[in-house]
């Protein structure tokens, strides 16, 4: 067999596409389990709030301003390379921290977290989204989102096993160790993910960019794109979506599952979670693709979903809020972008939470945020076309394509 042919499956779009769920299910998929544990498994959530607003404050402050042009040097592997270490420094300062009780280096490794996020998650975006060919996007969406929150629901579990007879309020260092080895592995997985000019689509089309590089428009030009870009009426109208991304989870992962359930449940908790957004993700993904429906009608269809699914938790979360501020005070046991705006909205919202601010206040902003922010995006939606690809970028990309076929016949 030609060794060419033997080698060939690492560069097609799907192959990559796995590789970056696999990496995304070992880091942030692990780091979603330590986080959605409450108080990233300690007994106190101050840390860990305090933390993540640090993780969140660098994220939003380097997104827009200097990952885009390290991304433009490095490309999405050297991006990725640079950022999974960041994964396991911050499990490693948890670890330290059981120890040590040291503040002040757990919420230091969670800012350069929050840099590396921002450097993993620009290239995660370019990798799902321009590799698989524009009708396979949604199954690439769905895929993806399946691989990496099956990480956070494994990570989970995990966590249950490993705390199931512990009755100190905090994980054990054992989790700690074991995050911080799957982490590290996940980093590892970053080294065969090649530069984009060497992945080939299966109508043997070379993955290639469609702007120009940053390293040829200079990085004045290209803060300048970003600004108008960010002036569009459509991105201005989605950006309060962007921005309530990650509100809600200072609220569901200390005020909730924090405050109110002991160390294993909170594990099983954290576990079920992650497992609910793989069931959203599949059904999110399948109604991304519907053949029959053209782009327009698949967006009604998913705005109006997610619309009434968020009423209804919000609604049944209400009566378990009421019910969770009049109970008697006891743990319980059950057994018995985008990039920035995501970043600030749970900046603020960790840093509500850190304020210690009543969770009945903390469910009401969720709820309305999310509601409101799904009605300000609403006429964006209008604008949804059947296609992305301008017949300009068309004929730039076939004279590659057919110099690649050439080539390789």
């Amino acid at each position: 067999m030609d060794k060419s042919s033997s080698t060939s499956w690492l560069y097609r779009p799907w192959t990559q596409l796995l590789l970056i769920s696999f990496v995304c299910f070992c880091d942030p998929g692990m780091y979603n389990s330590i986080s959605g544990i409450g108080g990233s498994g300690q007994l106190d959530p101050t840390v860990a709030a305090n933390t993540t607003v640090a993780l969140f404050s660098a994220t939003a402050a380097t997104a827009f301003t200097i990952v885009p042009t390290l991304f433009d040097y490095l490309g999405p592997r050297g991006c990725l390379l640079i950022s999974g270490w960041t994964y396991p420094l911050y499990s490693g300062s948890l670890l330290c921290y059981n120890y040590t009780k040291n503040a002040g280096f757990v919420i230091t490794a969670g800012a350069i977290l929050g840099i590396g996020a921002a450097l993993l998650w620009t290239a995660q975006g370019d990798i799902m989204l321009s590799y698989p060919p524009e009708h396979q996007q949604g199954h690439a969406i769905t895929w993806f989102w399946v691989i990496f929150n099956v990480g956070g629901a494994v990570g989970g579990f995990m966590s249950f096993g490993l705390n199931f007879h512990s009755t100190a309020g905090t994980v054990s260092n054992s989790m700690y160790i074991a995050f911080i080895i799957v982490m590290a592995f996940g980093w590892l997985i970053t080294v065969f993910i090649p530069p984009p000019n060497r992945v080939v689509r299966s109508d043997r089309s070379v993955v290639q960019r469609r702007v120009k590089s940053g390293l040829q428009l200079g990085f004045g030009h290209q803060l300048n794109t970003a600004v108008k870009a960010y002036g569009d009426w459509r991105i201005i109208a989605l950006i309060p979506m962007f921005f309530c991304a990650n509100i809600p989870y200072s609220y569901q992962q200390n005020a909730v599952n924090g405050a109110t359930f002991t160390i294993h449940s909170r594990s099983l908790n954290a576990a079920l979670y992650w497992l609910a957004q793989v069931l959203g993700g599949l059904s999110i993904g399948f109604i991304l693709d519907i053949p029959s429906l053209h782009r327009l009608q698949r967006s009604k269809l998913g705005w109006i979903i997610t619309f009434v699914m968020t009423f209804s938790i919000y609604g049944s979360g209400y009566a378990f809020q009421w019910w969770a501020n009049t109970r008697p005070k006891g743990k319980l046991d059950f057994a018995d972008a985008s990039e920035s705006f995501q970043a600030t909205g749970g900046a603020m919202a960790w840093c509500i939470n850190t304020l210690k601010r009543p969770a009945m206040m903390q469910f009401a902003m969720n709820w309305g945020l999310l509601a409101g922010s799904l009605l300000i995006g609403l006429p964006m939606m209008w604008t949804i076309t059947d296609t992305t690809i301008d017949d300009e970028e068309m004929n730039e990309e076939e004279p590659e394509r057919k110099q690649l076929i050439e080539f390789k016949e």
